[in-house]
């Protein structure tokens, strides 16, 4: 039922959409976001950068500031009354029911929509028709989702917009992130030596992925992306947890799914620019399945040289370059 609804109101919506939300959108994706933001950025030559965090946004929209906003767009009263019933539907956990008295539907399809839709009239038109048009020099906005970074050419324009931000939030019901919410100085250095000395800009995170500044082949200053320290953690992380769960099984089977778990990798995180930091993820997998492998009763003593012959019989995949930038 959700899906169906979604499908009636989803074409609706796409002509009214910005394109500078990519977030749960057909034929978008989170490289196309990466990809613009890259571009304008580069265009813009830097600038003043607020990196955007609404503190728990699915879990804290206000459903009668969503049901006025839906009322814009949608006059079919049984569509307003159908996601009205979504959105009081209880919640049941370990036996127990409760109602929330706020957020979209945990794990429906018709969520992401839903957020889409709130934050377009909250954050998008608000940006395009009220403020930039305002600003002094360049500004765009890039939002996946509730992930959003708002760029500036100048320092004085980001921060009139941040002084208004949190009040524009409040009168929906939102809560800006007080510590995560931050404004980024991310100009670009006079000169490739400013970056081998103190005065290196800031730096930030979107996707996944940290933005920098640096020094290409060419001495050009450039926009460069790696994998952000905490996803590579956390992506670690979950391969020491799969190990623990598989060590029983045979080493060419346990090769086998590692291996899709690595080319999955790959599809993401394999951008322009991001192949040293894919080659220590491998070289972190390689060490964390060793280290599980002699676990095993029979490869107790299991060192580097054993550990050498393992992944000449099972080589793991490449780092790959998935998504070309240049």
């Amino acid at each position: 039922m959700q899906r169906a609804v979604k499908w009636v109101m989803e074409p609706i919506y796409e002509q009214d959409f910005y394109d500078c939300s990519y977030g749960f959108r057909p034929n978008r994706s989170a490289h196309d976001a990466l990809r613009a933001l890259w571009k304008g950025l580069m265009d813009m030559k830097g600038g003043w950068i607020i990196d955007l965090d609404i503190r728990k946004y699915f879990d804290t929209i206000q459903w009668n500031k969503l049901n006025e906003v839906l009322k814009r767009r949608v006059s079919d009263g049984v569509l307003i009354r159908t996601i009205g019933k979504w959105m009081n539907a209880g919640i049941m956990e370990e036996g127990a029911v409760w109602y929330p008295e706020k957020g979209t539907p945990q794990g429906g399809v018709i969520s992401p929509l839903l957020a889409n839709i709130c934050l377009h009239y909250v954050l998008d038109e608000w940006l395009q028709e009220t403020v930039f048009p305002r600003m002094k020099g360049k500004a765009f906005e890039i939002r996946y989702a509730d992930d959003a970074v708002i760029c500036f050419e100048r320092e004085e324009d980001a921060r009139r917009v941040l002084e208004v931000l949190p009040k524009r939030l409040e009168k929906f019901g939102l809560e800006m992130h007080p510590v995560k919410t931050r404004l980024v100085r991310f100009t670009k250095p006079a000169k490739a030596e400013e970056l081998k000395h103190g005065a290196r800009p800031d730096t930030f995170d979107f996707l996944g992925f940290k933005h920098y500044w640096k020094k290409s082949r060419k001495g050009n200053l450039v926009i460069a992306r790696k994998t952000a320290k905490g996803r590579l953690s956390r992506a670690l992380a979950k391969i020491a947890d799969w190990c623990k769960e598989v060590m029983h099984l045979r080493i060419k089977e346990q090769h086998k799914q590692l291996s899709r778990k690595l080319k999955g990798y790959y599809g993401y995180f394999g951008i322009t620019g991001n192949y040293p930091s894919l080659s220590n993820y491998v070289r972190q997998v390689e060490r964390v399945w060793m280290k599980w492998l002699k676990r095993r009763s029979r490869k107790r003593n299991l060192n580097w040289n054993k550990m050498g012959n393992i992944l000449k019989l099972f080589p793991l995949p490449s780092p790959k370059i998935v998504h070309s930038y240049a």
